[in-house]
């Protein structure tokens, strides 16, 4: 007779009903799954949500329903105290965050949005677990565990995702490309460069469509060609998605250890291994990339100063992916006892590399021309938990709507910076998810 993982755990929850039942608790059972987006597409249940770190062996991650949901880091910074000091077991709370609360967002992603999951099916070296997660702290006892068995019900076998199909679409460019050399020209001017010397701009490309893919058959194909990334995708609702597969980390942070990046200064990818060097040394001793990545490094430095110390920078080395290569340094720090999660979000994003320097003028001038919303583009998306943490910056994305596709990509202007040459830095960084579209 075949396990039923549902089954094993609908058995565990039965005695749970029995047992005195404080603060948080999962239930765990082995399970077999050959792909972790065919089982999330076809689940009833929402939000859905994917995650997948870009370390070497990293736990795969999609979860369903929400025990509790957070609006704001202060919020989930007070659950995860909470559960913190009634010891026990300690949940992975999952979401993102858009990239300027101030601005108006996108309909239906709050600024703030974090979960801690009803469910949770994670995969590693060493095989799948299907997990159900309760909470008897501040709910009745009854409710909570009537809530937990009908999302049990809900579940339903992974089937195999659909194929991708060639779109038929209509592409307009926001800003289009004369805006973008006017803008461009109002940031490398002199007397802007004196108080503002970068800022990011982006472009959002609608891509309108009588039919837009399956997000978790496109996040799949795309996770196959991007190695070295994050892999991340959340439906709030049944009728959009947001998917990507971001270089650039937030922060890693392993108890009171944080690792951050600057992750600033683009070129292409070579014809072959040669040419490739050869672009990869031109970028790290290009003054216009150079002075890119100072930007983010140096600020970042001084974000982090107060929160820590033993702060030490990595030299400066090139990332490689599919269509371009990035300059990358790494940073460490000791983060000081008291600083929490909470902090760090309200200190470190957005980052230089997506905003720019100083970060308030900087975003002012976004404000003013850009007149798509970024949403969560360039905002926050990861996995928070008590003792662990790690997130990346939501670039190399895309918001896919009813009949819409956005993909969104930026630019750090700065000295030096050559509208066209940065229009065409655009169209490089979305040249994978348009290729996997049928459009390259």
């Amino acid at each position: 007779m075949r396990f039923n993982p549902i089954e094993a755990l609908r058995q565990q929850l039965d005695t749970l009903c029995h047992a005195d039942k404080t603060g948080f608790i999962r239930l765990t059972t082995p399970c077999q799954v050959d792909n972790l987006m065919g089982w999330l597409n076809v689940q009833s249940v929402y939000p859905r949500l994917y995650w997948q770190a870009r370390d070497t062996h990293a736990v795969e991650c999609a979860a369903l329903g929400a025990v509790k949901a957070f609006d704001s880091p202060a919020a989930l910074q007070a659950d995860l105290a909470a559960l913190a000091d009634a010891g026990g077991q300690q949940p992975d709370y999952f979401g993102g965050m858009a990239f300027d609360p101030g601005a108006p967002g996108w309909e239906h992603f709050p600024v703030c949005h974090f979960v801690l999951p009803r469910i949770e099916l994670k995969r590693d070296q060493s095989g799948a677990t299907l997990s159900l997660n309760l909470r008897f702290d501040d709910r009745g006892p009854t409710a909570e565990i009537a809530q937990a068995y009908a999302c049990l019900d809900a579940l339903v076998e992974e089937q195999p995702l659909p194929h991708l199909q060639p779109l038929v679409y209509q592409r307009e460019d926001h800003p289009s490309q004369q805006e973008w050399v006017a803008w461009v020209g109002k940031v490398t001017h002199p007397d802007h460069l004196m108080h503002t010397p970068k800022v990011v701009l982006s472009r959002e490309t609608c891509l309108a469509t009588p039919e837009t893919p399956n997000p978790w058959a496109l996040l799949s194909r795309w996770q196959a060609g991007a190695a070295d990334c994050f892999h991340f995708g959340v439906q709030l609702t049944p009728h959009e998605a947001f998917i990507g597969c971001p270089p650039e980390r937030l922060y890693q942070r392993e108890g009171r250890h944080l690792i951050t990046e600057a992750l600033a200064g683009t070129t292409r990818r070579g014809r072959d291994a040669e040419q490739d060097l050869v672009l990869a040394d031109e970028l790290l001793a290009d003054k216009k990339n150079t002075l890119e990545n100072q930007c983010v490094y140096q600020q970042l430095l001084s974000q982090l100063e107060p929160l820590a110390h033993h702060i030490q920078m990595g030299e400066a080395h090139t990332v490689k992916l599919r269509s371009v290569q990035h300059i990358r340094r790494l940073i460490h720090a000791e983060l000081h006892y008291s600083v929490t999660d909470q902090q760090l979000l309200s200190v470190l994003p957005p980052t230089p590399a997506v905003g720019g320097v100083p970060r308030e003028s900087a975003l002012a001038f976004i404000r003013q021309h850009e007149r798509h919303q970024r949403g969560w583009y360039s905002g926050v998306f990861g996995r928070i938990s008590h003792a662990s943490s790690d997130l990346a910056v939501a670039i190399r994305c895309a918001h896919i709507g009813p009949q819409a596709i956005r993909l969104y990509a930026g630019a750090g202007i700065v000295a030096g910076s050559q509208p066209h040459e940065e229009w065409q830095e655009l169209d490089t960084k979305i040249a994978d998810i348009m290729s996997l579209l049928g459009m390259g």
